[in-house]
């Protein structure tokens, strides 16, 4: 069984929820306090131990790439001006991981998004994780995803207990058999279920370890409303010949691709940082006491 040695961020969506702002900037570019959401999915890969990275990027996504390339002119007049802080941070983001990038070249869902790293991931087991989904927990979770995986050598999903009227939203899946240790076996996948005809209130979220025949799935998934390849159709098709998990958790995930959750992200990761924290926190206080 192979180690699992690489990453797959799908960060080619249009991010049309946050227009006019993304019409010229990449969703995924949109600062969370003072650096792009991005960047916190790649620390986390980079915090599991995942540094072969390959990002899945779209038209007008150039500035994904250049964020995690060298920039001597800028890395230069910060040296010169003594602002060795802001250098060291600037020279972290383009250090962080080996990484690479391939075009999703039409908008064919996440499923499609996946498949078109194919030809990068090769014949093994890797990870996927979706640039809107935050994860601030020092990447426990996906290093549980990744324990699971080595113990069983079988598929594993992250998974979330929603609220009723949140499941249709997004995959769902009806566990088979009761929960050992966070893990449940999945008996079936569903995607985006009305409430009423959903197996359960477990939502799949963005974090995702795979086999290499999520591949051979995906090219079988037949495009559903809009021309789009699903995900979730996949992992459907992957049950008929292996086991595939959810591994449950319930804290740490910010849905960055939804302006509320995008906002509480932003004011809670403020509110945690020792240099911005105290004074944010009582500015908050007034700014509540005066509403």
């Amino acid at each position: 069984m192979q180690p699992v040695r690489k990453a797959v961020i799908t960060a080619a969506g249009m991010g049309t929820r946050f227009l006019p702002a993304t019409k010229s900037i990449p969703k995924e570019m949109l600062p969370v306090v003072d650096r792009p959401a991005i960047q916190y999915v790649v620390e986390e890969a980079v915090q599991a131990g995942l540094t072969d990275i390959l990002i899945i990027t779209g038209r007008g996504k150039r500035a994904v790439e250049d964020h995690f390339d060298r920039n001597f002119e800028l890395e230069h007049y910060l040296d010169n001006a003594g602002k060795h802080d802001l250098l060291k941070q600037v020279q972290f983001a383009s250090d962080l991981a080996d990484l690479h990038y391939v075009r999703q070249r039409d908008p064919l869902g996440l499923g499609h998004a996946v498949s078109v790293g194919r030809h990068h991931v090769g014949n093994e087991p890797f990870a996927v994780l979706l640039a809107d989904d935050i994860m601030v927990d020092e990447a426990r979770l996906l290093r549980s995803m990744l324990d699971a995986y080595a113990r069983d050598g079988q598929s594993v999903v992250a998974v979330k207990e929603v609220a009723p009227e949140e499941i249709s939203f997004y995959g769902c899946v009806e566990p088979d058999g009761v929960e050992v240790d966070g893990v449940v076996k999945i008996r079936r996948i569903v995607e985006k279920p009305p409430r009423d005809e959903a197996p359960s209130n477990l939502a799949v979220i963005g974090r995702y370890v795979f086999t290499p025949e999520i591949f051979d799935a995906l090219a079988q998934v037949q495009p559903g409303v809009g021309g789009e390849i699903q995900l979730t159709d996949a992992i459907a098709l992957l049950l008929n010949d292996q086991n595939v998990y959810g591994y449950t958790f319930t804290e740490g995930r910010y849905d960055t691709g939804n302006k509320l959750d995008y906002l509480r992200a932003t004011v809670e990761l403020a509110a945690r940082r020792d240099d911005l924290g105290p004074d944010f926190i009582e500015y908050l206080k007034r700014f509540v006491r005066d509403l």
